[in-house]
């Protein structure tokens, strides 16, 4: 399916009225600049001192030519006279109340939930309107099937931490099929030194339903994939921010799966439809290695919780 650069933006952002994962993985200034690479993501409370509601996430992303055999990318949208890359990501994410030593049900704070998922994606670069669309599917389990109480069990016996109380209490196994559109479009830059985008996304499915508009601006010897190829960079090192502003339709971390009924969930009255959310950090290229490193703030997600704040790393490389 092919959309005009005007349908694109006005389908987007209509989308806005609908009212994530949690891993951005296909904006633009995380492009590796190659047609194929793999990459770990890895995010954390543990780097802002803190273990509560969204507690950690991991990726293992794969992006290669011969997954345009992949069946999933006729559900895609693609900017006209725009280059594709396609992928494949596993992922798996876990979340929990303010406080894990209780085994019951802490009433009016987050409940425990984990979800994991495999994602297939499509990402079409235009570098002449210097535009972006990503669309990407995403389908799996939220609640035990995630194994969300081994796997943050496990680490806490590790590292000598407090044994988490309440997973008996998580979400219940129910499915995960979401549908996700990203659109970017270059606003400004200036010699490679920065550069500020639009940054869009609209997100439906019985995991999250919401939309997003925002910006993302990088300062520093940046990389960009809208540049030519014979001019890109071996080497680049930049900030970046990744300012947004989200309307929230439906989260099943918070409210439940929509087939199976859950020991605990937050009522639709109690989520937070609209919050403030920040992504910031520092990224490395050279060759054929990725480092990153980032922050993420967010403001309350639900009536009775606070703000949330984590960190994390990415580490990259070409194949």
């Amino acid at each position: 399916m092919k959309y005009s650069h005007c349908n694109t933006v006005l389908f987007l952002l209509l989308s806005f009225i609908l009212h994530a994962q949690k891993i951005d993985n296909t904006a633009s200034f995380r492009d590796m600049q190659r047609e194929s690479y793999f990459r770990i993501n890895y995010e954390n409370d543990f780097f802002t001192a803190s273990d509560i509601y969204y507690t950690q996430g991991y990726q293992l992303e794969l992006v290669m030519p011969w997954l345009r055999k992949n069946p999933v990318n006729h559900l895609f949208m693609q900017l006209k006279d725009s280059e594709q890359k396609y992928g494949l990501l596993f992922e798996n994410l876990g979340y929990i109340p303010t406080s894990i030593k209780e085994a019951g049900i802490q009433y009016g704070d987050r409940p425990y939930a984990a979800t994991i998922a495999l994602k297939s994606f499509m990402v079409s670069t235009d570098t002449l309107s210097k535009s972006r669309l990503s669309s990407s599917l995403v389908v799996g389990m939220i609640g035990p099937a995630a194994l969300g109480n081994e796997i943050q069990t496990g680490i806490h016996r590790w590292i000598g931490d407090d044994i988490p109380q309440g997973w008996h209490n998580q979400i219940k196994n129910d499915i995960v099929l979401d549908y996700e559109l990203a659109y970017e479009k270059q606003l400004f830059s200036y010699k490679r030194l920065a550069a500020i985008n639009l940054d869009t996304k609209a997100h439906l499915g019985t995991f999250n339903t919401f939309a997003s508009l925002g910006l993302n601006a990088t300062f520093g010897l940046i990389s960009t994939p809208y540049n030519p190829v014979k001019n890109k960079k071996k080497f680049s090192a930049y900030i970046f921010t990744q300012p947004r502003y989200k309307a929230i339709g439906y989260d099943a971390s918070m409210q439940g799966g929509i087939f199976t009924r859950s020991p605990y969930t937050i009522a639709a009255r109690g989520i937070e439809r609209f919050v403030l959310e920040n992504n910031y950090g520092i990224i490395i290229q050279f060759r054929t290695l990725y480092f990153e490193y980032f922050r993420n703030d967010i403001t309350e997600e639900f009536k009775t919780g606070a703000s949330h704040k984590w960190g994390g790393f990415k580490i990259g490389f070409t194949i």
